[in-house]
């Protein structure tokens, strides 16, 4: 159980709402061999909000390199993309 935990990571994308936002970071996601466990959307007087968690047991690319590229890739299509480990961002928003 530990080791499915070390593997889940928080991606965030925030920003105008477009068509394919969703699609693009689920495509690379998919071609990178991480799966997405979860995901939660909302769109608010135009703007875009996703959280997503994912597993990274079957990156293809380390997790440096895949948050580099989301954020790239985040910034081709006007939206801002964080990608944290699952543990940190549980111990930033720990209480």
């Amino acid at each position: 159980m530990e080791n499915q935990k070390s593997n889940r990571t928080i991606i965030t994308v925030v920003g105008k709402d477009t068509v394919g936002i969703i699609a693009k970071i689920c495509t690379y996601l998919s071609d990178n061999g991480i799966n997405v466990n979860d995901i939660s959307q909302t769109i608010v007087q135009g703007y875009f909000n996703m959280m997503m968690i994912v597993d990274f047991a079957a990156s293809k690319k380390p997790f440096d390199q895949v948050q580099k590229e989301l954020e790239e890739l985040g910034k081709e299509i006007g939206v801002n993309v964080k990608c944290q480990k699952a543990e940190i961002f549980d111990m930033m928003h720990r209480i």
